[in-house]
This record gives structure tokens, C-alpha cells and sequence, in this order.
């Protein structure tokens, strides 16, 4: 980002919407989301990335749906009255954005977080890279593992629009 430090890291807080998987707790900027969906069934791709469990219909548009447990080393989403889809923006080939659905246990609230409560992913630890993280934010006694949704359904998405199954 333009003017950062490249010599101390500094984390822009804001509001996140955060989520459970499993029993951890996470959150991704408000501004990527664009909705919150109860669960509804997917469509499966034959050949999609172990990520995508397949597509849905959202208003007309064809929306992949990612169950980023998977990416996480965690079980697959068992479905519950909890599970719901958050549709985000991330980033797509080209520099262009793209609308996909994650999969989420159970959505909680908006939370805002402050810069200055907000720290650097340790490298091990939390269950998940830290290259799939944007920091770490605490929110009263809680943590919050506040997500990269580029890093961690980019690529994959890319390869997927790339490589379609035949």
C-alpha cells in the first residue's frame, strides 16, 4: 500500500464481519462482503479445486462457493441450521474482482477492531498460514484471525477459470 513503513507493519482496522469455523474465530473486512446468504444447496463441478464445493444461482449469476476449511487442514462443512454462505469480493485474474461464497459454520457480528488492536500473525500457532492472514484481533478477551480472502481463494479461483473442467 502506498506510504507503509516497509520497516513496521502497521494494520488498518476497521469493521469486520466475523464468523466461526469450528470452535475458531475469524473475520474478514466488511468492505469485501458483499452479503450473507442462509446455506442453500450448491451445484457440483466435476474437476473444480478440492477448495470449491461447486457454484450457486445468485440473482442470475453463476457464484463458486469455497469451503476454506478444507484450505485450512480442517474437516469438511458438515451443515447445521448455523451454516450460511458469506459472498465476498476477491481478487480475480486481470485485476478484476470476482463474487465467491464462503462457506461459514456460523456467522456473529460486525466488529470493529482498531489498528492498534490489531498484531502481526504469529508464523505458527493459530491453525492456519500466516500468509492467509492479515493480523490477529482482539476484541475484549477474544481473538480474531482476520483473513485474506485473496490469498486464500485467489489463486485457486484462478486456476479454476483457468482450467474449467473439461
Amino acid at each position: 500500500m502506498a506510504g507503509e513503513n516497509s520497516e513496521s507493519t502497521t494494520f488498518q482496522g476497521g469493521q469486520f464481519l466475523t464468523f466461526r469455523l469450528e470452535k475458531e474465530m475469524f473475520g474478514v473486512p466488511i468492505g469485501t462482503v458483499r452479503e450473507v446468504l442462509d446455506y442453500q444447496p450448491v451445484t457440483k463441478i466435476p474437476g473444480a479445486e478440492k477448495i470449491f464445493t461447486g457454484v450457486i444461482n445468485l440473482r442470475g449469476g453463476v457464484v463458486p462457493v469455497a469451503d476454506i476449511r478444507v484450505k485450512f487442514g480442517m474437516a469438511k462443512t458438515v451443515l447445521t441450521k448455523g451454516t450460511c454462505i458469506i459472498v465476498v469480493r476477491v481478487q480475480g485474474s486481470d485485476d478484476d474482482r470476482t463474487t465467491v461464497g464462503m462457506l461459514a459454520d456460523q456467522v456473529m457480528e460486525v466488529a470493529d477492531i482498531a489498528s492498534t488492536d490489531i498484531q502481526e500473525a504469529p508464523e505458527m500457532g493459530t491453525g492456519v498460514p500466516a500468509s492467509f492472514l492479515r493480523g490477529i484481533g482482539r476484541r475484549d478477551e477474544h481473538f480474531i484471525m482476520l483473513l485474506d480472502v485473496d490469498t486464500i481463494i485467489g489463486r485457486e479461483l484462478q486456476s479454476l477459470v483457468n482450467h474449467p473442467a473439461e
